[in-house]
């Protein structure tokens, strides 16, 4: 169950990541305001300009060997197996992936049956992000989900089957009506599955989703702060109680089971998004397609920004604090020199005294207890 997760994983030296965004969804969630497009008619044209994209991007990461890849949306598993193969095998074609460690796809629970999974696994996939969000069916109702608890349940046991031991389930919590026993049945699903991973997410209320624009008329209303904590302090308790590490802000994985691919991101490690909206990083530069499947296939070229130092610390400083080992100072000295490390200290221990963070060890770091804080913490950091 998740072996061969070494140290060096907490650190990341060394890694690329592929990124590939299928932006299809058959119905849109309540909640989702990620780019995504209901129309599947474009699906086959949209993985083809995604094979030509790898070409073109094939020196877009100096030739550092790939260690992850990952499939996120949208919906990726309404592609085929054979799509998912015929890309992952183009990518091996042009880059080292050789040594690959993790291929993550993200899946709905119910396009996930039995001989789907069993393809799925002989086509590279090792590792399943489910999004079950909830274990009950009128919180699902409310999502605009197009699963029930039951497929949830069924899709994991599946997996199983098919022979996938390192499986993420996603959680919602902070959805009005939908806490207390809602909630805990919810946890207590996703133990007594044993998912190696869990992705607890609180609810956002962004303009443009259907939650959104309902609560421009008053007729949705975001849970209040006070609920926010208890239902964190509740996620969190349950699970880091039941041998999970609570490691990123969102993120909680059995030991040795942490997503490799996301910690990426949080390391500043290079990796190279393939499809429509997908982001890259060659630890200078980002470019990131554009949002529309009509402008992207026709080839619009991606938008660039090149950080500024300053980009770069501030950046440093939010996705170190997101992660339960925070900012390594001697590190955080060797990228930004003295200056700044003078004063991040000089700054974090100002913000120590109000408890929202520890320096110590070496250190600087949000106890996951208190990561619910985390922003005004590293708020207080950035360098203006």
């Amino acid at each position: 169950m998740c072996t061969g997760f070494r140290k060096k994983w907490l650190y990341l030296i060394d890694m690329a990541g592929l990124y590939f965004h299928i932006p299809f969804c058959k119905r849109i969630c309540a909640y989702c305001d990620f780019f995504k497009s209901a129309d599947l008619r474009r699906m086959d044209d949209v993985l083809a300009a995604m094979h030509r994209e790898l070409e073109e991007q094939q020196g877009y990461l100096g030739g550092e060997a790939v260690r992850t890849r990952y499939f996120g949306g949208g919906t990726p598993s309404l592609c085929s197996p054979r799509q998912i193969g015929g890309l992952l095998a183009r990518a091996a074609d042009l880059f080292d992936c050789s040594d690959v460690e993790e291929t993550t796809l993200e899946a709905n629970p119910d396009d996930l049956d039995q001989p789907y999974l069993d393809a799925l696994r002989r086509c590279g996939v090792d590792r399943l992000s489910i999004g079950v969000q909830s274990f009950d069916d009128a919180c699902l109702r409310l999502m605009n989900r197009r699963h029930t608890a039951a497929q949830a349940v069924e899709a994991v046991r599946a997996a199983r089957r098919a022979g996938f031991d390192n499986i993420a389930v996603d959680l919602i919590f902070g959805v009005p009506g939908f806490g207390g026993d809602s909630l805990k049945r919810s946890l207590d699903g996703i133990l007594e599955l044993g998912a190696e991973h869990v992705s607890a997410y609180h609810l956002t209320v962004e303009p443009d989703t259907a939650f959104g624009r309902r609560a421009a008329r008053g007729e949705f209303a975001p849970v209040d702060e006070r609920v926010s904590e208890e239902e964190f302090r509740f996620v969190h308790q349950t699970l880091t109680q039941a041998g999970y590490e609570h490691y990123e802000v969102s993120n909680y994985a059995l030991p040795g089971c942490r997503a490799r691919h996301n910690a990426a991101y949080w390391h500043g490690e290079k990796y190279l998004g393939i499809g429509p909206a997908a982001h890259s990083y060659d630890g200078r530069e980002r470019h990131w397609n554009v949002s529309s499947v009509e402008r992207y296939l026709a080839g619009e070229t991606p938008e660039r920004e090149v950080l500024t130092d300053r980009d770069r610390f501030n950046e440093y400083a939010m996705t170190r604090l997101r992660t339960a080992e925070g900012i390594d100072l001697a590190e955080a000295g060797r990228l930004f020199g003295a200056q700044r490390l003078e004063r991040l200290e000089r700054e974090a221990r100002r913000i120590e005294r109000m408890g929202i963070l520890v320096v110590a060890g070496g250190r600087i770091a949000v106890p996951p207890e208190r990561f619910l804080l985390s922003d005004a913490a590293i708020g207080a950091l950035f360098e203006a």
